[in-house]
């Protein structure tokens, strides 16, 4: 077990940082006294009411279209003579109870992974401690020594269509507290009476209303919903990490995210993004760098480089001149920039997946914020059916202090993640065109080809990554369909409109680990294209700074001849370059993302030349999903 400190639940104040802790720590949950006495006042006040006869929902009657069925004082069968031949234990009321519970566990598909079952205990332990559905105050404690104790119910994921909340999975919660069903104890799967018996608990008996109040709830789809946000913010970072990255090996342009530019539409996330890109490019050497000092990348030969050190790179470089009868009505650019055609492409503003980061990022942010108002409400909402208001002033009748509503319903939380769900593919489609545009080299600024040097014209290098991550965001993009929009109705029409929030939120959940991987990918390929753009201007620098302008001009295509009318400007403009360039400090990323590149070099080398990938890339997923402290 863990030696966290003990989470109180109190049915008003959990928190989804909480609520992660008991899932993913094992924290244990303790019972706040005043919360037990709303608890033990609501559940005194329903036995009250039972024991004078009232017809209530789900304690005196059937359920869903068995409503109008009223409970008899005696079973049917007693009334044979001799006797009832099928004895049973316990009343109708009790047997009303109990029989809920087995026959709704009818959960089917591989169990939930032991943080989604927690998280879902925690839930349903907070909602019941509210006081207004009337289980026992010895109920609530057994649920909570059952998760106390590292009991994990079974709980097969595929059976909740969201209305009357989470009916099944929740009942697969409960039948373990029966002594029924399965359960997972210190990693062994049990059946569930044996797995209470090695944690020290015995089964519970169900007395009113105490089935309906624990399968009753939205507990499933919450649960998936707050795990896979938790999940998802931290991925938000990466990708904000991953694009800066990419934006660092295209040299690009740093305008596009500055403060008083996004002041100018205010989206929350838009604006959040953009500040935290400009925090990782701090310190950068290499965005807003000018056109004419990035060199492109040329295949390496035995003649490309005199000094030892240049040799062992894996490239060569090379600029285009333009002369000046090439200049006409360009001569105001080419009165800033020096007349080579190197790398960068002579225009204002790159690629939408580059200059709209923010735009897109922040709007995915936004979708997730508005999750998480949804999720922070519902952490502490009752949802189960009926509500008991033993207090209220002024009740005549029954149906004064019990009233039959639809807080289980989980459309407020199925179509969140409908938004969510939604905003997944988006972020990780804008990462796909962000690889794609760096293998490309007709898009990758003068990089090479797939991002390798393929000086044999054996290698295939990063061609295959893209393949990958484009095959990811279609699966993504093919399970975005929002699952809120079909309703299939249940319990004869009685439940006649359903959210579907549980396969909302499940699939949401399943979706952060393609998320991921994606974004893996991205910094994968923008590691390797960021060595190339830093080593390729940092060899141009040491070029430069050897003072000789003929091995500069021997990188330029394009030179006139000696004696030429126009070789005495190409030698001036040579030499402009050669002093910009030997002036320029050392080219580096900003002191966040070099920090994430080293943190990736520690785990995968540059990629001189072809070799196996695959575990290159199961480290870069386990890095990301570690997180980079940068």
């Amino acid at each position: 077990m863990t030696s966290t400190t003990p989470i109180m639940l109190d049915g008003r104040s959990l928190t989804r940082a909480a609520l992660i802790t008991i899932a993913r720590q094992a924290a244990t949950v303790t019972l706040h006294p005043d919360a037990l006495q709303r608890v033990r006042r609501t559940a005194d006040f329903l036995a009250g009411k039972v024991r004078c006869g009232e017809p209530i929902y789900g304690v005196t009657t059937g359920f869903g279209s068995n409503a109008d069925k009223l409970l008899g004082a005696h079973r049917a069968r007693d009334e044979l003579p001799g006797g009832n031949p099928e004895t049973r234990d316990g009343s109708l009321l009790e047997e009303l109870q109990h029989n809920l519970i087995l026959t709704h566990a009818v959960c089917v598909g591989e169990p939930f992974a032991p943080e989604v079952v927690r998280a879902m205990l925690a839930i349903r332990i907070n909602t019941l401690m509210r006081g207004h559905s009337g289980v026992r105050v010895a109920t609530l404690e057994a649920l909570a020594a059952m998760l106390n104790r590292g009991v994990v119910p079974v709980v097969p994921q595929l059976g909740s269509v969201g209305a009357s909340g989470d009916l099944a999975p929740l009942s697969h919660l409960a039948i373990v507290l029966l002594g029924g069903g399965e359960a997972f104890f210190e990693g062994e799967r049990l059946h569930g009476a044996e797995a209470l018996r090695r944690a020290g608990l015995e089964p519970v008996r169900l007395a009113y209303k105490e089935g309906l109040a624990l399968n009753n709830g939205t507990a499933q789809m919450l649960a998936c919903a707050v795990l896979a946000l938790d999940r998802l913010e931290h991925l938000a970072d990466s990708a904000d990490l991953a694009a800066a990255m990419t934006l660092e090996a295209f040299a690009g342009r740093g305008s596009a995210f500055r403060e008083d530019v996004h002041a100018l539409r205010p989206h929350p996330g838009q604006v959040t993004v953009a500040a935290h890109l400009r925090d990782l490019l701090a310190g950068s050497t290499l965005i807003d760098i000018p056109y004419h000092l990035v060199p492109r990348f040329a295949p390496w030969t035995a003649q490309a480089w005199r000094e030892p050190e240049d040799q062992a790179l894996h490239f060569d470089i090379a600029w285009d001149w333009v002369p000046a009868h090439r200049r006409h009505g360009r001569e105001s650019f080419y009165t800033r920039f020096l007349p080579f055609r190197g790398g960068k492409k002579h225009q204002p503003q790159d690629a939408y997946s580059l200059r709209c980061i923010p735009q897109v990022h922040g709007a995915v942010r936004d979708a997730l914020a508005q999750a998480a108002r949804v999720v922070e409400i519902e952490l502490n909402a009752v949802t189960d059916n009926p509500l008991l208001f033993p207090d209220v002033e002024g009740a005549q009748v029954i149906e004064d202090q019990v009233v039959s509503a639809g807080h289980f319903h989980g459309m407020p939380l199925a179509l969140a993640m409908s938004y969510v769900k939604a905003a997944i593919p988006v972020l990780a489609s804008i990462s796909e065109r962000r690889i794609a545009k760096l293998v490309d080299a007709a898009t990758n600024d003068g990089l090479p080809a797939f991002l390798t040097g393929n000086e044999d014209a054996t290698d295939s290098g990063f061609m295959i990554v893209q393949y990958t991550a484009a095959a990811l965001v279609n699966d993504l993009a093919s399970r975005a369909h929002p699952a809120s929009v079909y309703s299939i109705p249940t319990s004869a029409n009685a439940e006649d409109h359903v959210s579907m929030g549980a396969n909302e939120a499940r699939h949401v959940l399943a979706m952060c680990e393609q998320l991921g991987q994606v974004l893996a990918l991205e910094m994968y390929a923008a590691a390797q294209a960021l060595d190339y753009r830093r080593d390729m201007l940092n060899a141009a620098r040491r070029l430069a700074r050897h003072g000789d302008w003929r091995m500069l001009a021997a990188k330029i295509g394009g030179a006139p001849e000696a004696g030429h009318p126009q070789h005495a400007q190409f030698e001036q403009e040579v030499r402009a370059l050669m002093q910009a360039l030997a002036g320029a400090p050392e080219f580096h990323p900003g002191t966040a993302v070099a920090r994430a590149l080293e943190h990736i070099r520690e785990e995968v080398g540059f990629m001189p030349r072809d070799r196996a990938m695959d575990g290159d890339i199961r480290r870069m997923i386990a890095l990301l999903a570690k997180g980079f402290q940068v």
